[in-house]
């Protein structure tokens, strides 16, 4: 029979780093997440879920650290140092290749429900619903104590009115946990948190993930929008302000050619029609006079058609006899 061999403290260490080092020549995208009130059977699942591009690493954030420091001065990598001041409270980390957004979404579906426990601060509100409890009538003063309002239905405590029971923010206290454990409500649910990502030693919000094309579009459009209006008021000339810069000069000189003598061909057509706004009048209707023409063309065809349909009703045929 072999006896299995335990690893001392320092070999553990050893190994640990190892495998962290590792991970952090392997990939270049990390996910940190938190993972408060979540057991090693849901991390299990989690694991499971996300093998093949994805590797999560549990562990102390100061052996974690202490292995990043060492691990970038030994390499020069510096990049992976962007880690260092995320690992704060209760975290892991998520080697991935795979799209960072899609490997979000994966574990944010392994969410186990869990009871109210007293003194769990609430990350939600919870509200008891209306109806039948199933609880004998003798409970009924552990229901007035919390000030829900009650009836005696068919033998049984049931519940008349929706009730507030705790809002988000503040601790279970014991009274609800008992009750909400009574009722079998189980009214939080955990889950890995995804707090930052950490893609080649840039480090932002994973709300950034959510982004669409048409998202930044509409962000460099409004961009582009504001380095133009700067650069116009301050007169400094810019790739976003040059069209309208060149807009504005050509109507200045328009202007001054206007109130001058000063011409040139495109203002020569201008001071003719402020001459005579006749000319400006004429133009218009000439300018429009295709898609009239076009339109008059059907309004024959269907005169034509009109006068056909009226002999056909008349009876006549040029096979009569």
């Amino acid at each position: 029979m072999a006896i299995k061999k335990t690893m001392s403290k320092a070999e553990k260490k050893q190994a640990y780093d190892r495998k962290l080092c590792k991970f952090l020549e392997e990939y270049s995208r990390v996910l940190i997440a938190k993972v408060d009130n979540v057991g090693s059977t849901q991390l299990a699942a989690v694991r499971r879920g996300i093998r093949g591009d994805s590797e999560m690493l549990m562990g102390k954030n100061t052996l974690i650290r202490r292995c990043i420091k060492v691990h970038a001065e030994a390499t020069g990598n510096d990049k992976i140092k962007a880690i260092v001041p995320l690992l704060q409270g209760n975290v892991g980390l998520i080697f991935t290749k795979a799209d960072l957004k899609e490997v979000r979404e994966e574990v944010a579906k392994y969410k186990v429900g869990a009871p109210a426990r007293v003194g769990l601060v609430a990350p939600i509100d919870v509200v008891v619903p209306p109806g039948n409890t199933g609880l004998d009538p003798s409970q009924t003063s552990f229901f007035q104590v919390l000030n829900i309002p009650t009836k005696i239905n068919k033998g049984t405590v049931e519940i008349i009115a929706p009730v507030d029971l705790i809002r988000k923010g503040d601790k279970v206290g014991s009274s609800e946990a008992a009750l909400l454990a009574k009722l079998g409500i189980r009214p939080f649910s955990y889950g890995l948190v995804i707090t930052n990502v950490c893609d080649d030693g840039s480090v932002f919000s994973p709300e950034v993930l959510d982004l669409t094309d048409e998202d930044l579009i509409e962000k460099f459009a409004s961009g582009v929008s504001m380095v133009a209006s700067l650069s116009l008021a301050v007169s400094y000339p810019t790739m976003a302000a040059a069209p309208h810069m060149f807009l504005n000069g050509y109507k200045n000189v328009l202007a001054v050619a206007v109130e001058t003598d000063y011409s040139f061909p495109h203002a020569d057509q201008i001071k003719e029609y402020l001459k005579d706004p006749s000319k400006f009048a004429a133009a218009a209707p000439a300018a429009a006079a295709p898609s009239g023409g076009a339109a008059a063309a059907p309004e024959e065809e269907k005169e034509e058609s009109d006068g056909e349909s009226d002999g056909e009703g008349m009876g006549f045929s040029l096979f009569d006899d």
